[in-house]
């Protein structure tokens, strides 16, 4: 009999994770005071293979790091190594372990059997890190290239899954039908990979794209420049998609896709359990994505006609700036060069140059406060002002420095039904508060014994409001008249004496204070 406990596959750190519970696996690179080192750190487990390292060959390295000006002065203390590993434990990035060490100490036995090793999804946090440090300002290019590659490898696979099956038919355990399995699954990876890359290739381009050609104001060499872009360069890629894209299409959906569950079968690896992550092209899943990205469906076009639909919107847009720039008649040249050129006179000068520029630019000079000064706006008053909160500079400031508004004034639309409403409202409110004056009038007599209604309760409100607001002091008295149908409060002062107002919907108390309610019969 075999051991149950053989049968038991052991848990890792990131299959105990929730899926949302993942980002907090980015929280060193929001660690603004120590984030150097946690780079330095996890820079340090992803260099090599099967990094088992403990507090003091990461000190160690640290201390390299720091003689270089990579991590701050300190931070290679054992006592901060270890602070730092085990932060990276809570946040999920690496994972504790112990090895059995000869240590001549406890501190060093402590120090070098504590060992740390980096979890699978902290490996790919890391790398997309250094991949995106390393990512240039400008456009991508488009790897077009890979276009035909990807029609004939798709050609090419064709023929290999039949000679597979052939082989498959006459000897499952034979070396060809072997050969042909694994040449089979040697064309679906480079397929993958080769439609992957030029996937990455055209989302980076059209994202650099999208942020330039939404741009108001443009200068000549910049119109110049991005002209030759998108005229010729992106003409030449949504040439060579179009034309390469009916003969990848037929390839995806003839023949080769009710042959399809055949290729998975023969690319299925019964010795992997479902826990190992399968590499792209494995499943009925990454061939519909493929499939999704040349061809379109009812409801969902594919990623073709979006890239023709954008590139149609970009040279508009561009046409557009090139409008704006050329026009005779149109709008005045833009500030952006000299906000510009203010901008870097702020960031080069000192603290008194700016105050001095600033008032000098923008005519605002220091406030003088009597007040106690407001809480900073801001999340960190340390923050520099090049890394604080954005503030938007509308477009006709940026191309005028003008705030006034422009156009003409929109033209009043007669809608009768919308007015005779309105005065069907403003009819029923006066008839309210005839009612609840006449109501008021009708209880003065006797108002510490009478019930008054909701809204007769809220005009005596309103006039008490308005009476208090005439008294210079509490033993003054107040009155306020009710211009329509002169209805009177007035409020005096009476030591000791306490009037209640009653209503349905509680009771007004006045301590000190008479009231007299006068007119408001007709």
């Amino acid at each position: 009999m075999s051991d149950p406990a053989a049968r038991v596959r052991p848990v890792t750190p990131d299959e105990t994770r929730a899926p949302t519970d993942r980002l907090g696996l980015y929280a060193y690179l929001q660690a603004r005071e120590h984030m150097r080192t946690y780079l330095a750190i996890m820079r340090l487990f992803t260099a090599t293979l099967l990094a088992d390292l403990s507090a003091g060959d990461v000190a160690a390295a640290l201390a390299s790091a720091e003689r270089d000006g990579r991590v701050d002065r300190g931070e290679s203390r054992i006592e901060n190594v270890i602070t730092r590993l085990r932060q990276l434990v809570e946040w999920g990035n690496l994972v504790q372990g112990r090895r059995e060490v000869v240590a001549a100490s406890i501190a060093e036995f402590q120090h070098g059997s504590v060992r740390y090793q980096i979890s699978k999804l902290a490996v790919r946090v890391q790398r997309d890190v250094d991949e995106l440090l390393r990512v240039p300002e400008g456009a991508r290019e488009v790897s077009r290239e890979l276009l035909p590659a990807i029609e004939r490898g798709l050609n090419q696979l064709g023929k290999s899954l039949a000679t597979a099956v052939q082989q498959e038919q006459r000897d499952p355990d034979s070396t060809a039908s072997a050969r042909a399995r694994e040449l089979l699954a040697e064309q679906v990876t480079t397929l993958f990979l080769q439609h992957a890359e030029l996937a990455a290739t055209v989302r980076d381009f059209y994202a650099y794209l999208g942020q330039v050609v939404t741009r108001h104001h443009l200068g000549a060499d910049e119109i110049s420049g991005f002209r030759n872009l998108l005229v010729e360069y992106i003409q030449k890629v949504v040439e060579d998609v179009l034309r390469q894209t009916p003969a990848i299409a037929e390839h995806l959906t003839g023949r080769f896709a009710a042959a399809r569950p055949e290729l998975l079968r023969l690319l299925g690896d019964p010795d992997l359990g479902a826990e190992v992550e399968r590499a792209r092209g494995r499943s009925a899943a990454d061939w519909q994505e493929l499939t999704d990205w040349f061809v379109d469906r009812p409801g969902r076009p594919s990623q073709v006609t979006v890239l023709r639909e954008a590139t149609a919107r970009a040279i508009g847009s561009l046409l557009a700036s090139v409008k704006r720039a050329t026009a005779g008649g149109g709008l005045l040249p833009g500030r952006r060069a000299e906000l510009l050129k203010l901008a870097k006179w702020f960031d080069d000068g000192t603290s008194q140059d700016g105050a001095r520029m600033y008032a000098a630019a923008f005519g605002l000079y220091s406030a003088r406060h009597l007040l106690p000064a407001p809480e900073h706006d801001s999340d960190d008053e340390r923050t520099p002002w090049s890394e604080g909160p954005v503030c938007d500079v509308t477009v006709s400031v940026r191309s005028r420095s003008d705030r006034g508004a422009r156009g003409r004034t929109s033209r009043i639309m007669d809608d009768p039904i919308t007015e005779q409403s309105l005065l069907a409202e403003a009819r029923q409110a006066d008839e309210l508060r005839a009612a609840d004056v006449a109501e008021l009038a009708a209880a003065a007599p006797n108002l510490d014994q009478a019930t008054l209604s909701p809204g007769a309760l809220g005009v005596l409100c309103e006039l008490l409001t308005l009476a208090m607001a005439q008294r210079e002091s509490t033993k003054d008295a107040g009155s306020a008249e009710d211009q329509v149908r002169g209805l009177v409060v007035r409020v005096e002062y009476a030591e000791g004496v306490t009037t209640r107002v009653r209503s349905t919907g509680g009771t007004l108390t006045l301590r000190d204070s008479t009231l007299v309610l006068s007119g408001g019969g007709t």
